[in-house]
């Protein structure tokens, strides 16, 4: 199927996205970036989010429905990350059994009609950008990164300078457990930006 890397990529982002949840320590899940401004989301609203959001998505624009709801009943790490993978999992499989006419089909993005294969396209990308915003957090609370494109200043910095790229776990069932990380191999020598500070 010519959109197969939709699936593909969806399938990634899931393992991505319970990644970076399995990074916080529970005791900073409702740490803002800025304590006394409420605009920045902390990690618990930003599962919530998530959870509810993509299954908003999915619902109204995919028309794929998969569980009653999106919200573990214990709203902690371990609940979200339980019940994002469910439901997650389930649309992903929903997802493996359409064929290439649906992807191109038109439905309703918010009030403005858009192929299947856009909106999917921006789904992605908005997990994406909190999943950003959820890295800078963890930065903010002096933790350390493991990937999830590529290598962080964490594992060595810049591709460009060889460093390496280590996700936390090597895949999904071993994000399910929550074993321990993989280990990283600290800061080093090498920049991580391209412009270094003198």
């Amino acid at each position: 199927m010519r959109y197969q890397f939709l699936v593909d990529t969806y399938e990634s982002e899931i393992t991505k996205s319970l990644s970076v949840w399995g990074m916080f320590r529970q005791e900073d899940i409702r740490v803002r970036p800025h304590p006394a401004d409420p605009r920045g989301r902390n990690l618990h609203e930003h599962m919530v989010h998530q959870c509810v959001s993509e299954d908003l998505w999915f619902k109204r624009m995919f028309g794929i429905t998969v569980v009653e709801s999106p919200l573990p009943a214990a709203e902690n790490s371990a609940g979200f990350t339980a019940a994002y993978a469910e439901a997650a999992g389930l649309r992903l499989a929903a997802l493996r059994g359409k064929p290439e006419s649906w992807w191109e089909e038109e439905t309703t993005f918010f009030d403005v009609p858009r192929s299947r294969l856009w909106v999917m396209t921006r789904r992605l990308t908005h997990s994406a950008h909190h999943r950003g915003q959820q890295t800078t957090l963890l930065r903010m609370l002096r933790q350390s990164l493991h990937s999830t494109y590529g290598p962080t200043a964490d594992t060595g910095g810049l591709a460009s300078n060889r460093a390496p790229t280590i996700y936390g776990w090597p895949d999904l069932a071993a994000v399910l457990e929550g074993g321990e990380k993989a280990p990283l191999p600290g800061h080093d020598t090498q920049p991580c930006t391209e412009r270094p500070e003198a």
